[in-house]
């Protein structure tokens, strides 16, 4: 009888009718989210927590101006593209997706994204992620 997006956009709400009996009812649908594991540094395996990525980031963008809504979206495109991967992601992965939209978002957020995610050791790392956010990486040879 009827269809639309409930609250919060992740949910259609269906009104229906029974053929036989003419009784109404409502239905809500979800989409069905991939399970995706994440194969920490150390080989341990653990489900993929959207929350930690986005804590991660949060803590990156911090004082950065830039808007909760611009996160989720940088957040969904890195799970999107992790889904096509399927199964088991390795942690590095994840970090790799998130730090290279950060670069194309912010250049501060990224450097500070990278620091925890290739565990800095001295200001040669900072350096270094810089030299990448300065001088874009050179096409392959061939």
């Amino acid at each position: 009888m009827d269809s639309r997006a409930a609250d919060d956009g992740s949910t259609i709400r269906r009104r229906r009718q029974c053929e036989l009996c003419a009784t109404r009812f409502t239905t809500f649908e979800r989409i069905g989210e991939v399970s995706l594991v994440v194969v920490k540094r150390d080989g341990r395996r653990e489900p993929y927590e959207r929350a930690k990525v986005r804590s991660g980031l949060e803590s990156a963008c911090k004082g950065r101006g830039i808007e909760p809504a611009v996160l989720d979206s940088l957040l969904s495109s890195v799970e999107d593209r992790l889904a096509v991967r399927g199964g088991e992601v390795e942690s590095a992965q994840v970090g790799a997706l998130v730090l290279e939209d950060l670069r194309g978002l912010d250049g501060v957020a990224a450097v500070r994204f990278a620091s925890v995610y290739k565990g800095f050791q001295g200001p040669e790392d900072f350096e270094r992620e810089i030299q990448l956010l300065v001088e874009p990486p050179s096409p392959p040879a061939g």
